[in-house]
C-alpha cells in the first residue's frame, strides 16, 4: 500500500499512516508529488493541489483521495467518480477555528481595531475617531446553522447577542434548543445588526447577498463571510459599503481566490479582508490531518467510508452490519452477468430480512459493479457503479421486503433483451453463498471456479459431467444440484441445474463437450476467484 501525501500534513497524521505495517508513505509537496502518482493507492491533499482528470490518469491504482479540510473545489468530482476513486473530507474539523475567526472579524469591525492600530502605530492618538459599538444586545443573523454556524452561535451567546438564524434544513426544535429564533432570510436581513454566512455554495445560494438583499437590510449592518466568496455579489457589496448602507464587511473568502489586485472591492474604505485563513490554526490543521488519516486508514483496511463525498457514506457501526453483504451483492451481480444472455437493461435488487432495514445504496452499487465488471474494461466499484450504469442506459431498482417470513438474503435480477436471470444469495458462516437461481434452490459457495449448467432432469446427466471432467483431467471440488418442484408445462421433464466447483477454470472445449449431451441446455463458466 502506497500513501502519497502531496501537501504539508500534521506529523500526527503522517505517523498514523507510517504505523501501518508494510505501507509505503511518501511525503512530498505540490511541485514534486506528481512523480509518485503511478503506483499510489491513496492521495492526501489540502487546498493547493488540484486533482484533475490528468492527475487521475497518472494514478491508475488510486483508490481514495483524502481532503484534509472541508471544501473540495480543488478535486474534479466527476472525474474521480468516473475513475472509481473515493473522495472523502473532514467536515467540522476546523469549525472552531472558523467560528473564532468569524468572531475576530466581528469584533474588529465593531471596534475598528485594524484602523485604530494603524493610526496609533502611525504616531496618532485618535480616541474620539474610533468610537466603537458593543456586541452586547445586538442582533446577529446567522445564515446556515451547520457545524460552523452553531459554533458561532455558541460564542455569540457569550457576548449576550440576540441570535436569529435561517437554515431550511434545521428544525424549529433544534433551533430552540440552541437558543436561536428561526426566521426566513428576508426577516433576517431586516432585523440583523450583524450578518454572518456559513452556507455551502449552490444554485440557490450563489450571489444571494445581492443588491436586492442589501436593500432589505437595516442601515449600518455589518457583514462577515468566512464561507464562500461566491455567496456575495461583490459589486453590490462595494456599492452598499460606499453608500453607507453596510457599515463594514469582514471577508475571509473571495471569488476568485486570490482576488485580482485591481478588484474594486479591495479598495472599499470599511472592508476588512483576510486571505482565507479562517481554518488556518495549528489546532485545526492537526485535527483535520489526523481525522483524514484515520478515515483513510479505516477505508483502506476495512472499507468503511466515513465522510465520503462521492458515494453514500456509512458509519463504522453501519459498516459492521452491512459490510459482509457487500461481497454477497457484488458476487451475485457477477454470477448473473456470467450466466445471462443478451445486453443488460435493468438490475433489480431485493433485500429481505434485517438487510431490508439497512441503508442499501452501497449494496446496490456493489451489485451493479459485479454486473458491469463482467464486460467493462473500466473497473467498476461501489464509488462509480451507479454512474457507469446510468451512462450505459442500465436502469436500477431496489425493493425492501422486511423481516416477516424471510431469511436474510439478497436477490438480484438481471433483465436483458433476451430475458431475466434471477439469483439469490445469503451469508452462511459469514461467507457468501448462492441459494437460488431462477427459482431453483441450489446452494453453493460464491467463490472459486464454477461451471453453471442447466439441463432436463433425466438420467445420465451427472454421469456425463463426471466423465467429461475426468477425461479432461479437471478435478471436481464440489458438486451442487437443484431442480424444479414442478414442470414448466404439463408433460415436460423437470428442469434442473448444477454448480460444479473445480480446482481450475474449465476451458471452452470442455464446456462444448458438456453441451453435447441432448439433455444439457446450458453450460457456462463463472469466475469468482477475486
Amino acid at each position: 500500500m502506497k500513501i502519497l501525501i502531496a501537501e504539508p500534513l500534521a506529523e500526527g497524521a503522517v505517523s498514523l499512516f507510517k504505523a501501518e505495517s508494510g505501507w509505503d508513505v511518501v511525503v512530498s509537496n505540490p511541485k514534486e508529488y506528481a512523480a509518485h502518482l503511478g503506483d499510489c493507492d491513496a492521495l492526501v491533499v489540502r487546498g493547493a493541489v488540484k486533482v484533475t482528470v490528468d492527475v487521475l490518469a497518472k494514478a491508475p491504482l488510486l483508490r481514495v483521495v483524502g481532503r484534509a479540510g472541508v471544501g473540495y473545489d480543488n478535486i474534479d468530482m466527476k472525474a474521480a467518480t468516473d475513475a472509481g476513486v473515493l473522495v472523502m473530507n473532514t467536515p467540522g474539523g476546523n469549525a472552531v477555528a472558523v467560528a473564532e475567526h468569524t468572531m475576530a472579524l466581528m469584533l474588529s469591525l465593531a471596534r475598528a481595531i485594524p484602523e485604530a492600530s494603524a493610526s496609533t502605530k502611525g504616531g496618532k492618538w485618535e480616541k474620539k475617531k474610533f468610537m466603537g459599538n458593543e456586541l452586547r444586545g445586538k442582533t446577529l443573523g446567522v445564515l446556515g446553522l451547520g457545524n460552523i454556524g452553531r459554533e458561532v452561535v455558541q460564542r455569540a451567546r457569550a457576548f449576550e447577542m440576540k441570535i436569529i438564524g435561517s437554515d431550511p434544513y434545521v428544525s424549529s426544535q433544534l433551533a430552540a434548543d440552541l437558543g436561536i429564533e428561526l426566521v426566513d432570510t428576508e426577516t433576517l436581513y431586516s432585523r440583523s445588526d450583524f450578518i454572518t454566512l456559513h452556507l455551502g455554495l449552490s444554485l440557490e445560494t450563489k450571489g444571494m447577498l445581492s443588491a436586492a438583499a442589501f436593500e432589505k437590510m437595516r442601515p449600518g449592518v455589518r457583514i462577515i463571510n468566512c464561507a464562500r466568496g461566491e455567496l456575495i455579489d461583490e459589486a453590490a457589496l462595494k456599492a452598499a459599503l460606499d453608500s453607507g448602507k453596510v457599515a463594514g464587511a469582514g471577508l475571509d473568502v473571495f471569488a476568485p481566490e486570490p482576488p485580482p489586485p485591481d478588484n474594486p472591492l479591495l479598495k472599499a474604505e470599511h472592508l476588512l479582508a483576510t486571505p482565507h485563513i479562517g481554518g488556518s490554526t495549528e489546532e485545526a490543521q492537526e485535527i483535520v490531518g489526523v481525522r483524514i488519516a484515520e478515515q483513510m486508514v479505516d477505508y483502506l483496511k476495512n472499507g468503511v467510508a466515513v465522510n465520503a463525498v462521492n458515494m453514500p457514506a456509512i458509519t463504522p457501526e453501519q459498516y459492521k452490519a452491512i459490510g459482509p453483504w457487500i461481497a454477497v451483492a457484488e458476487r451475485l451481480g457477477k454470477f448473473a452477468a456470467y450466466v445471462a444472455e443478451g445486453n443488460p437493461k435493468l438490475v433489480r435488487l431485493t433485500y429481505r430480512g434485517k438487510i431490508a432495514e439497512m441503508t442499501t445504496h452501497v449494496l446496490r452499487n456493489a451489485g451493479l459493479a459485479g454486473v458491469l465488471n463482467r464486460s467493462l474494461s473500466q473497473k467498476a466499484n461501489v464509488v462509480n457503479a451507479a454512474q457507469l450504469a446510468s451512462q450505459r442506459g442500465i436502469n436500477v431498482e431496489q425493493r425492501h421486503e422486511g423481516r416477516a417470513g424471510h431469511i436474510d438474503s439478497i436477490s438480484l435480477e438481471l433483465e436483458t433483451d433476451s430475458g431475466v436471470t434471477a439469483v439469490e444469495g445469503a451469508l452462511v458462516l459469514d461467507r457468501p453463498r448462492l441459494i437460488q437461481v431462477d427459482g431453483i434452490t441450489c446452494e453453493a459457495a460464491l467463490s472459486g471456479h464454477l461451471t453453471f449448467m442447466k439441463n432436463k432432469d433425466v438420467p445420465g446427466v451427472i454421469g456425463h459431467v463426471g466423465t467429461v471432467m475426468g477425461r479432461n483431467q479437471v478435478n471436481i471440488a464440489n458438486f451442487s444440484l437443484g431442480r424444479q418442484s414442478a414442470p414448466t408445462a404439463p408433460g415436460e421433464p423437470l428442469r434442473a441445474l448444477a454448480l460444479v466447483e473445480t480446482d481450475h477454470s474449465v476451458p471452452e472445449a470442455v464446456l462444448a463437450e458438456l453441451r453435447n449431451h441432448p439433455a444439457v441446455l446450458q453450460a457456462k463458466t463463472v469466475e469468482l476467484t477475486s
